[in-house]
C-alpha cells in the first residue's frame, strides 16, 4: 500500500537540500537516510534519501543525484510516497496510520451518522479528519482525545463528541443568537430593576 509521507517545499541552500512537509507521523521511519520513496509526479522519482536533518523547526532532505539548488528547486511540490504493509500498525496503540482511518464512518457519541472519513490533514499543531458529509459537504475534525473519543477498527467506524457548531454551523449561529437574546433579555432586566431602584 502506498502512502504520501511528504510534500517537497523549496530548495534550502545551493548544496540541493529541499524543505520537506512532513505528513507522517513516523518521519523518522519513513523519512530516514536510505529511503528509497515514489513520487507524483511519478516521473520525479524514485528518490533515494542521502541526508536528513532539522533546521528551524523543519525537515530539510537531501536526495541522491541532486546537488545543487536548481534541481533542488526542480523537485518543489513533488508528493513523497512510501510503501506500507497494510498489515503493518504503529507500536503505540493510540496511533495510527493514514490508511487505517480513510473510509472510516464517524458517528457521534449518541449514534448519529456525520459521514466518512476521505482525507487526513497533518498540520503543525494538529492532525484533522476531512470528513464527507451524506449531501457531499465536508467538515474538519480535530483528530484529538478531547473530541475523537474512540476509533474502533474492527467496527470500522470513528466515535465523535464535537462542540457545539463544530458539526453544523446552523447549529452554533441558532446558538450564538439565543445566547445574545438571553444576553439582551438579562440586560433588559437590569435595566428595569435599576429604574426600580431609583
Amino acid at each position: 500500500m502506498q502512502l504520501v509521507v511528504g510534500r517537497i517545499g523549496r530548495a534550502h541552500g545551493i548544496k540541493g537540500e529541499v524543505t520537506v512537509e512532513v505528513r507522517t507521523d513516523e518521519p523518522e521511519l519513513r523519512l530516514g537516510p536510505g529511503a528509497v520513496l515514489a513520487t507524483d509526479p511519478a516521473g520525479v522519482g524514485p528518490l533515494t534519501i542521502e541526508t536528513g536533518r532539522v533546521h528551524s523547526g523543519r525537515l530539510l532532505l537531501r536526495f541522491a543525484g541532486v546537488g545543487d539548488r536548481t534541481a533542488a528547486e526542480a523537485l518543489r511540490n513533488t508528493l513523497l510516497i512510501a510503501e506500507v504493509d497494510p498489515e503493518e500498525t504503529p507500536e503505540d496503540p493510540e496511533e495510527f496510520y493514514d490508511h487505517q482511518l480513510m473510509d472510516l464512518d464517524v458517528v457521534t457519541v449518541d449514534g448519529t451518522a456525520v459521514g466518512r472519513i476521505t482525507e487526513i490533514s497533518h498540520l503543525p499543531s494538529q492532525d484533522l479528519f476531512i470528513v464527507e458529509r451524506p449531501d457531499g459537504s465536508e467538515v474538519m475534525i480535530p483528530f484529538v482525545s478531547e473530541i475523537v473519543t474512540k476509533i474502533d477498527l474492527d467496527g470500522q467506524v470513528a466515535v465523535i463528541d464535537p462542540p457545539r457548531g463544530l458539526i453544523d454551523a446552523d447549529e452554533a449561529e441558532v446558538a450564538s443568537s439565543r445566547d445574545a437574546q438571553q444576553g439582551e433579555a438579562q440586560q433588559g432586566e437590569g435595566d428595569k430593576s435599576a429604574e426600580g431602584d431609583a
